[in-house]
């Protein structure tokens, strides 16, 4: 518990670590801002060009055998997850001083930090999950968060995902859904606008018992689907063992995808929850890439409708169809150029599948 020894800086007035690898001195100017970007980050996307303060170096120091920390960042997972479960655990004991019956909470890697995170709590009283929402939404970083999902204390590990999907599903009802607006994270680009945008709240605390569907197999599905809406080209069922199953239809847009939701509400007996993603880019095996890209892409007060007992969500990248006046970012990807050259030089030893799977 030594304290941390600083000493100055030689261009500023500003104390440095003494122990510290590298020091990068200079001076902000808050109105000479230049444009920065697009680079790939941890989104999984490359971030949109924003302008930003110029720093204006006035020193480099260094040791003598320095150490540069660096990580990869890109499309999950990847390294930084890490840096997102560190936080979990040293921010948890600061959040329980505003939320006192916080068990634990979990940042799925593939959700990125922000956009999802799930939460065990003990509840007392009828709306607590939806305080703890609220608390959430104002702590600090932590409002950045745009879907947060709240289980009572009965519920499984949180990163077991496939018993935490059971455990919601076989209570779920389109009632435990709170949705609600507030600021968002810099690198979200799925809202309307910059910096605000919708938040999706899950109180699966309370246990409802919804009516089981009546299960088709996929191929009958896709059929009556592509009657009402012949763009759906491919369409896969998961968790069909509990009262909630999840389909996932691929989509080729030529409309609003919120123009198609009513036009399946007569499937009702067959369909529970149902998110739309684009064809191209998607695989309807891959749940993990597909949760990557649906809590990415939707705007919980834009994309999700609510129709009887069926919840519909567009996870779909958004364009002047959707009337989105916002530049819509791409993937981050290796070009088929720079994959060969890693090859070719042994840094590269990923499985064909993997590649495939998780879209690199």
């Amino acid at each position: 518990n030594q304290k941390a020894e600083v000493v100055k800086s030689i261009t500023t007035p500003l104390y440095v670590p003494r122990d510290v690898d590298y020091v990068i001195e200079g001076w902000v100017d808050p109105q000479n801002l230049k444009i920065e970007g697009p680079f790939g980050d941890h989104t999984g996307y490359y971030t949109l060009e924003e302008p930003y303060p110029v720093m204006e170096v006035s020193a480099i120091t260094r040791k003598t055998e320095p150490i540069f920390l660096a990580t990869v960042v890109g499309k999950p997972p990847l390294e930084d997850k890490y840096m997102g479960w560190a936080t979990e655990r040293i921010f948890l004991p600061l959040l329980k001083t505003n939320a006192p019956d916080l068990i634990d909470y979990h940042m799925p890697e593939n959700g990125v930090f922000h956009n999802l995170i799930f939460a065990k709590m003990q509840p007392l009283y009828k709306g607590h999950a939806k305080q703890f929402m609220h608390v959430f939404w104002g702590a600090g970083q932590m409002s950045f968060v745009k879907h947060a999902l709240f289980v009572d204390e009965k519920g499984p590990e949180l990163n077991n995902y496939f018993a935490m999907a059971k455990y919601v599903l076989d209570r779920f009802s389109p009632k435990m859904l709170f949705i609600s607006e507030g600021i968002t994270d810099a690198l979200d680009h799925s809202s309307p606008e910059a910096l605000v945008g919708g938040k999706l709240g899950i109180d699966a605390t309370q246990k409802h018992t919804p009516q089981t569907p009546a299960l088709l197999d996929d191929e009958k599905l896709l059929a009556l689907v592509k009657e009402r809406i012949p763009e759906v080209e491919e369409l896969r069922q998961y968790m069909l063992m509990t009262p909630n199953p999840v389909t996932v239809m691929t989509i080729n847009k030529t409309r609003r995808v919120n123009e198609c939701f009513e036009l399946l509400d007569d499937l009702k007996e067959h369909l529970s929850i149902i998110a739309f993603v684009d064809a191209e880019k998607n695989n309807v095996d891959n749940p993990y890439m597909l949760t990557w890209r649906i809590v990415n892409n939707m705007d919980a007060q834009r994309d999700v409708r609510i129709s009887g007992e069926m919840v519909y969500i567009d996870g779909t990248n958004k364009n002047a169809l959707d009337g989105f006046e916002r530049r819509w970012p791409d993937d981050v990807t290796c070009t088929p150029a720079v994959v060969a050259s890693l090859k070719s030089k042994g840094l590269w030893d990923l499985d064909p599948k993997l590649e495939f799977d998780y879209q690199l």
